[in-house]
């Protein structure tokens, strides 16, 4: 069968080029499609050390290493989206914003996207106070006052790289401990992080920018305002699935696609791997995911694992 190319990876995140290093080293013809400039949600991390042979790396360097060694084992298709998969009897056919693809195996790595809280005037104020990405936007508010919105690892992490560059950094998390790393959480309290606890918040009010948070403390049902010159929202991501639903690819209760121990769906030819099949969701084991799925993929492209 002759195939545009053998193996589509669809995202260059870090399972997407890990997908591109095993295919290119066991011979097969592949490609990583991508609509933006590839990295992922990586590439908003402050610092990264917890990925093996780097102590503390930023998102975007470690990122910009992997794409490096990615290229030289497949083709980088980025600024070219994937819009439609179509199911075939002996191969899959891609449409994406450029032409159209015959190709023996598809492996999705489409990762995640940011989770929004939800509230009014999250939306109106996008851009203009409410940001998702704190290096990305972090430093149009150096000497002001913000807020992050979340408990998690990556919530907190965030707060200490917006404290460290001169930001007065709030959290705001609707438990009373959290989920994050104790570590880092010892980390943000040395850094002068605050944090407001058992509390949401229900509205971002303002009139050109944010200037104050509704905020309701979930136990005493308390509100109160809080002024502040941006809010950073760190919820946690959502699975950026609708490919897979196209196709009938099998999701589990939260969105995310199902896959066996191989990376294999549901649907022949089809595999997925990295934070859009859910899971701890971190970068090494996307890695390990994209490895998986390329060596489970290559005997339909007529292919032998060489491990």
């Amino acid at each position: 069968m002759k195939y545009d190319y053998e193996i589509a990876i669809v995202g260059a995140g870090a399972a997407g080029y890990a997908a591109a290093i095993y295919a290119g080293r066991s011979g097969a013809r592949a490609a990583v499609f991508d609509r933006g400039v590839g990295g992922g949600l990586t590439t908003e991390a402050p610092k990264v050390e917890n990925y093996p042979g780097f102590k503390s790396i930023g998102g975007m360097e470690l990122m910009e290493k992997m794409k490096e060694h990615a290229a030289e084992y497949a083709e980088m298709r980025f600024g070219e989206e994937v819009t439609s998969l179509e199911v075939r009897e002996d191969a899959i056919g891609i449409t994406t914003t450029k032409g159209t693809y015959h190709v023996g195996a598809v492996i999705l790595c489409t990762g995640t996207a940011h989770r929004k809280l939800g509230v009014k005037g999250e939306q109106e104020f996008a851009g203009k106070g409410v940001s998702y990405c704190a290096t990305c936007d972090g430093f149009f508010f150096k000497g002001k006052k913000v807020a992050v919105v979340g408990g998690g690892s990556s919530a907190v992490i965030e707060a200490i790289f917006l404290r460290q560059i001169g930001i007065d950094v709030s959290v705001i998390h609707r438990r009373d401990e959290l989920r994050a790393e104790k570590a880092l959480e010892e980390e943000a309290k040395e850094n002068g992080v605050r944090f407001i606890w058992n509390s949401v918040v229900e509205e971002i009010l303002g009139k050109e920018m944010v200037e104050k948070l509704k905020i309701k403390n979930v136990k005493t049902g308390e509100v109160s305002m809080l002024e502040v010159d941006g809010v950073f929202v760190s919820i946690g991501e959502e699975p950026q699935n609708s490919l897979a639903k196209e196709i009938g690819v099998a999701l589990d209760e939260n969105g995310y696609i199902k896959v066996d121990g191989m990376q294999k769906t549901n649907v022949e030819r089809v595999f997925a791997a990295g934070d859009v099949t859910g899971g701890v969701r971190q970068i090494i084991t996307a890695c390990a995911q994209g490895a998986k799925a390329t060596l489970s993929s290559l005997p339909l492209v007529g292919k032998r694992s060489p491990y």
